[in-house]
């Protein structure tokens, strides 16, 4: 019987682990490694539990597609998903499906446990190719190194998946273990959170130096490169330092009111603590090392769009944006004088330009969203958000919270914003309509819009449908559809009614939507939506990501790159810092903080949280970056807020008022810092221990 790597022993028997019951022996697996198809075929499969549970961008939670798909973490304080929103059958799998008792917390041991599953059966797969693609004898040697890499890939990144959702997890040993031992034999703990993060990075370095490209095609766009490695081996590292697992609260960042508790009662059974209790700022540092070393290898940019100076069916004249005397003044990517800031967003999500194309796309499933394939990936996003009149669901939604987050075109704060929530800062939100005289050079607004959604930054234009937007549809045959203004006011065919599809806060949404989709069959919704390639790591990420470590920095370090060919100073450099803010600020159309702004370390920490919260709107950023701040406790306790949707459109300006949405719930407790693990997991490996919070037993 053949000794292979075997991760699987963690999760399941290793005869549920597919590939095995077709190899019985070690001649059997030189077979399959000595020939190129079936090592390919070998290595699609490790790549193959990326997707469902753990897809990044996704359309809701549930249960379907027999994948077991469970991935809401697009829906943090930012969005919601209105088909979900309460608890519906008696089944635990429609629990799960519920917004609601996802945001309170009302779901057991048993919620997203594929994902674990699946993480662990591909790093199974990924191991068994690392260990036996040196025996391929139609491969050349590059390509058996670059096809090792891949492997070493996706390994580290399903351990990436793992660490953020549940923590640090157990490490399989490299080498494989012997699956005649019993499960007490293969009981392996819980690394700590540092230890996993290390694996991580070491193998990313690794995976790096083995690939052999820094852009692939587009037939291969889906496959790792070395800016994925070295992207995914930052992020790990951003999350390392940030306060949940680092120190918690000795770097005087946490909100007030929160606790450590969950870091002093995630423990393994020796009583090792597996989050560290000391805070250790040099952890930043290399943080922003890494990003570094994406940012040096000269491989991506922020993606943009020329100006527009002639009009096409979706593509209007370019609105100038704010003239700010900086970025107005010069050419991209020093200013936005020559592109259309609207459309360099919009088209980033809307399938506008393949995943090969894209220069700011460092790694994505790519086909795994596919919308005609996956009725959970981003072409989804799209029917849940698209009006009933246009044949969508009119589902997914925004939080007042998340509409006011986005800044006047100025680049300063709405009037009103946040005063409902959280007392603001004492002024008025603007009342009154526009007019198609006052807005007659202003695509995105017609007549009868509340001056609320007036003069906003281009990023709120290409993301929110607000009340009285259009939506662009090029190609939809009925020309009643055909740029359309779409009003959500109670009995107006889009906005409430006693069914499920209608906006909870009045708010819709349009990221990711692209004027030339549109429904004219509903048993077959998909037809004409665009493919869309997730944005799993995107250069925007890393450049945010670079920022933010940089602003955390008292002291100054030395930090060797990557590949050991430099070493780099890292220190609080007002200047570097703003090489990671003012690229998303300028493709954003925003003037660029003050100077005042940039010297304040807390000012500009609250400054960064917010441009990622617009930034990745809907991505699922939030969800994770809340929890490694520790700022979920505040930020996701706080009651929803929207418009009064119960109001007609003869009651207009009753429409506009912002009040709690009663029938979207949120709340925090510390064991929704991380996910739970199953109890069948824990009852296979008794050295395994739960999260806290959560129980052991059925």
């Amino acid at each position: 019987m053949m000794s292979v790597v075997c991760a699987g022993t963690l999760l399941t028997s290793c005869e549920d682990l597919d590939s095995d019951k077709y190899f019985k022996d070690r001649k059997t697996i030189e077979v399959v490694f000595q020939d190129k198809t079936q090592s390919e075929e070998w290595l699609a499969y490790a790549y193959s539990f990326l997707k469902g549970s753990n897809a990044e961008v996704t359309s809701k939670g549930g249960t379907g597609n027999g994948d077991g798909s469970w991935n809401p973490f697009c829906f943090a304080d930012d969005m919601y998903y209105g088909d979900r929103d309460n608890t519906f059958g008696d089944s635990k799998d429609a629990t799960w499906a519920s917004y609601n008792s996802f945001r309170l917390g009302e779901y057991d041991e048993g919620v997203g446990q594929n994902s674990w599953i699946n993480c662990y059966k591909g790093i199974y797969q990924a191991s068994v190719f690392i260990h036996n693609i040196y025996m391929n004898k139609e491969m050349t040697a590059d390509e058996i190194e670059d096809y090792r890499g891949q492997a070493r890939f996706v390994r580290a990144y399903y351990y990436w998946l793992l660490l953020r959702k549940y923590g640090p997890v157990p490490i399989m040993p490299d080498e494989g273990a012997d699956y005649t031992k019993s499960y007490d034999e293969l009981a392996i703990p819980r690394s700590t959170y540092e230890e996993v993060v290390d694996y991580i990075s070491k193998e990313m370095i690794q995976a790096a130096k083995e690939i052999k490209y820094v852009h692939r095609d587009e037939g291969n766009a889906a496959r790792p490169t070395k800016g994925a490695c070295l992207a995914t081996r930052a992020l790990a590292y951003i999350y390392a330092a940030s306060p949940l697992a680092n120190g918690q609260l000795q770097n005087g960042s946490h909100p007030a009111g929160v606790t450590d508790d969950a870091a002093k009662q995630l423990v393994n059974k020796d009583g090792t603590h597996l989050l560290s209790l000391t805070y250790d700022e040099s952890k930043w540092a290399r943080a922003a090392a890494a990003c570094k070393d994406v940012m040096n290898l000269n491989a991506y940019e922020l993606f943009h769009v020329a100006k527009v100076t002639v009009a096409t069916d979706d593509a209007p004249i370019t609105i100038e944006p704010y003239d700010d005397g900086d970025f107005s003044t010069k050419n991209w990517p020093d200013g936005y004088k020559d592109i259309d800031p609207c459309l360099s967003y919009r088209n980033l999500f809307n399938g506008a330009v393949t995943a090969a194309d894209n220069p700011e796309l460092i790694f994505s499933r790519v086909a795994n969203l596919s919308s005609k394939d996956n009725s959970f990936g981003a072409g989804a996003l799209v029917i849940h958000e698209m009006p009933v009149s246009l044949g969508g669901w009119n589902t997914h939604g925004m939080t007042q919270k998340m509409c006011d987050a986005y800044y006047q075109k100025d680049g300063t704060d709405i009037p009103g914003k946040d005063s409902e929530m959280n007392g603001g800062d004492g002024s008025d939100r603007r009342t009154g309509w526009t007019t198609r005289r006052d807005y007659k050079d202003y695509p995105p607004l017609r007549a009868n819009v509340s001056l609320q959604y007036a003069d906003r930054e281009p990023r709120f234009y290409a993301s929110v449908s607000f009340n009285g937007c259009v939506w662009e549809t090029v190609d939809d045959p009925s020309s009643s559809n055909r740029n359309r203004q779409i009003f959500y006011y109670r009995a107006g065919g889009n906005g409430y009614l006693n069914a499920f599809s209608y906006l909870r806060t009045g708010i819709g949404i349009k990221k990711w939507y692209n004027p030339h989709e549109y429904i004219n069959d509903t048993e077959n919704r998909y037809s004409n939506i665009r493919e869309k390639a997730e944005t799993a790591i995107r250069y925007a990420d890393i450049l945010l990501m670079y920022a933010e470590a940089l602003n955390e920095l008292d002291g100054t370090y030395q930090v060797e790159s990557w590949d050991g060919t430099q070493t780099y100073t890292i220190s609080r450099d007002e200047n570097e810092i703003k090489k990671g803010i003012r690229p998303v600020r300028c493709r954003a159309g925003l003037p660029d903080y003050t100077e005042a702004e940039y010297a304040d370390k807390s000012v500009l920490r609250s400054k960064i949280k917010r441009e990622r919260m617009i930034e990745f709107m809907g991505e699922g950023r939030r969800y994770f970056d809340l929890r490694r701040w520790m700022d979920a406790p505040i930020e996701e306790s706080k009651p929803i807020y929207g418009l009064n949707v119960f109001q007609t459109a003869s009651n207009k300006d009753e429409f506009q008022k912002v009040i709690p949405t009663y029938n979207l719930q949120s709340t925090f407790s510390d064991k929704m810092y991380f996910w739970p693990i199953s109890h069948s997991e824990l009852k296979r490996n008794k050295n395994l221990t739960q999260n806290p919070g959560w129980t052991y037993n059925d």
